[in-house]
């Protein structure tokens, strides 16, 4: 997800900044650019990381393909009108959902963000991950991805072992914890605080902006 620092943010232009607010409006970003992402974005392979493999550039490709197939038949057999409103609403909620699940493991007010130079990988695993403590069933329908932490750590970890490692070492039970209902206040944070290492709302940067220019 698209984050200034406070310090890009103030010296990015009028029209720059209204369009990032836009951007981080709860709205567009959890319901209109998941969308967007998944259906017209990810589709393409224009702007993969270069480190990619012509494979991984494949796989999009034969997927697209996959999805043509499925998607003409469904129009010959039910019409297009039924296969949008069969196909739209899962797309919107699937991505909508997703985008929800990643951007709170990663955009919470402690988190932890570094330049390239001092970043350190277990930092930016243990620290700047969270642990989405779900309830049973959505941990379960989610595949223990609430354990992000341990995900980043060690991406080869199973899915249904990530409990269990995280029961076992205190030290995976010292990060971020989040519930559901404590994860909704993730959703003002906009800028990143070099200066207070933290992430902060717009009207915390404006205040601290407004306090900065009172003569003392």
């Amino acid at each position: 997800v698209w984050t200034m620092t406070v310090d890009e943010y103030w010296e990015a232009g009028f029209w720059k900044r209204l369009f990032y607010r836009g951007f981080r409006n709860p709205l567009f970003l959890f319901g209109i650019a998941p969308t967007i992402n998944f259906l017209i974005l990810s589709r393409t392979t224009l702007n993969t990381p270069a480190q990619w493999r012509q494979g991984e550039k494949a796989s999009v490709w034969w997927t697209n393909l996959a999805l043509a197939i499925l998607w003409t038949l469904e129009i010959f057999l039910l019409g297009w009108q039924t296969m949008v409103l069969i196909n739209l609403p899962i797309i919107v909620l699937a991505s909508s959902v997703g985008t929800w699940l990643f951007y709170v493991q990663h955009q919470f007010e402690r988190t932890y963000w570094e330049h390239t130079p001092q970043w350190d990988f277990t930092l930016a695993a243990m620290h700047g991950s969270s642990y989405y403590q779900l309830p049973t069933v959505l941990q379960w329908f989610t595949g223990n991805i609430g354990f992000h932490h341990i995900h980043h750590l060690s991406p080869r970890i199973p899915n249904y072992r990530l409990e269990q490692c995280h029961q076992e070492n205190e030290l995976f039970q010292r990060v971020v914890q989040l519930t559901l209902r404590s994860s909704l206040s993730t959703v003002s944070l906009a800028l990143w605080d070099e200066d207070r290492q933290r992430l902060i709302t717009f009207r915390e940067a404006a205040r601290a902006k407004q306090l900065a220019t009172v003569p003392a």
